[in-house]
């Protein structure tokens, strides 16, 4: 069922105060939500068909912590922390790779199985009071849910029913209607990284919002004509904004794209939902492919986003052209990456020293940014210069 957003009370203003500036550009800042967000929450880190085979790995950084992914010999999936136990070396150096029986250190072959297990280091034999066990790699709890892979380094993490699915079930109005696309049943059509010079919640935000659709997007806008109106579809519960009368699919041209993801309901057919799975994700959903975005901040004024096009497995095998599917969202990305990193150098200005404003169809960015005051302590003055 579709909620409209209530009407603002004549005592609401229209505009409403963003966070300070110091937010988006302190080091302390972002120290403290790498510890209180990223290294405390679900963090989606790699697509588990990307980890195709045992032995296979790929290491991701979240929040200060660099994290190994892998698959043990039994083909399960595992993460452990990238740090070899002997002196704290990186583990695995590569971002990805494939290892046959075990992983060694670099630095002085301290040797791991799969489960992280210490098999093997030099002069082993002679230190009997070794605990292979106890000196193994610290673990990390995972979760696989959509083809991706979950984890979360909090020593108690929250509930990933009532954090992820939850956030997703909120927004669509039940958890059933993303099963429907089978986004781990499809195929990696194209990934694309872009290093963006900005603080992540800049590109949360832009991300909530289409009050700037009509200014910078007007390939989505012809496609998505609603959203030129200003209104996301985030502002509404279990809505998708309806394709144009005359677009025949989703891409950039309007041109015809592929067929129907088998089971998708018909009141899923040519319509686009936006869900933001706090503290890194957006996923994108339409009727013949899914678009994955995973964001790495990597500094305040940093983040690496990881996005992916997923589509029907036999549309990826016949290597029918995807270019005008995926470029409609490429050139979306690349417009909003661009005006996040026109908009990161002002959060270092004195004009933005007390923050910004939201406008009506921007206040439920609000809650965004209660989530993340109420999860992250204030940092102190001598930490936000």
């Amino acid at each position: 069922m579709t909620v409209a957003p209530e009407s603002p009370a004549a005592t609401t203003p229209s505009l409403l105060a963003t966070l300070p500036g110091h937010w988006y550009t302190a080091p302390g800042v972002f120290r403290r939500e790498q510890e209180h967000l990223f290294e405390a929450m679900w963090f989606c880190a790699v697509r588990g068909a990307d980890l195709d085979r045992p032995g296979a790995f790929r290491t991701v950084q979240v929040g200060r912590e660099n994290v190994l992914v892998t698959r043990n010999r039994r083909g399960e999936l595992r993460a452990f922390l990238n740090i070899c136990r002997h002196r704290g070396a990186r583990l695995c150096t590569e971002e990805s790779g494939t290892v046959r029986r075990s992983l060694q250190c670099p630095y002085h072959a301290w040797t791991y199985d799969l489960d992280g297990r210490l098999t093997a280091a030099p002069n082993l034999q002679k230190m009997p009071d070794i605990d292979r066990v106890e000196r193994g790699l610290v673990p990390v709890r995972l979760r696989e849910w959509l083809g991706y892979v979950w984890v979360c380094l909090a020593e108690e993490p929250p509930s990933f029913e009532e954090t992820v699915i939850g956030a997703v079930a909120d927004r669509l109005g039940d958890a059933a209607s993303v099963e429907r696309y089978d986004v781990a049943g499809l195929a990696l059509g194209r990934r694309i990284s872009y290093d963006v010079r900005a603080n992540w919640k800049l590109i949360v935000e832009n991300f909530m919002e289409c009050y700037h659709c009509a200014t910078i997007h007007p390939e989505l806008t012809d496609v998505l004509p609603e959203f030129a109106d200003g209104l996301a579809a985030q502002y509404f519960v279990g809505h998708g904004a309806e394709f144009a009368e005359e677009a025949q699919g989703f891409t950039v041209d309007g041109s015809e794209g592929f067929g129907r993801i088998a089971g998708i309901a018909e009141e899923q057919d040519r319509r686009y939902y936006a869900i933001t799975v706090r503290p890194q994700v957006f996923l994108n959903l339409v009727p013949d492919h899914v678009i994955m975005h995973r964001m790495f901040p990597l500094a305040p004024d940093r983040t690496l986003v990881e996005c992916d096009w997923l589509y029907a497995p036999e549309v990826v095998a016949s290597e029918r052209d995807l270019s005008k599917s995926v470029e409609l969202f490429h050139r979306v990305n690349a417009q909003d990456f661009d005006a996040c990193e026109r908009t990161q150098p002002a959060m270092d200005s004195r004009a933005y020293r007390d923050g910004g404003v939201l406008v009506p169809s921007e206040h439920h960015i609000g809650a965004f940014h209660r989530w993340v005051t109420d999860h992250v302590p204030t940092p102190d003055a001598e930490e936000c210069p």
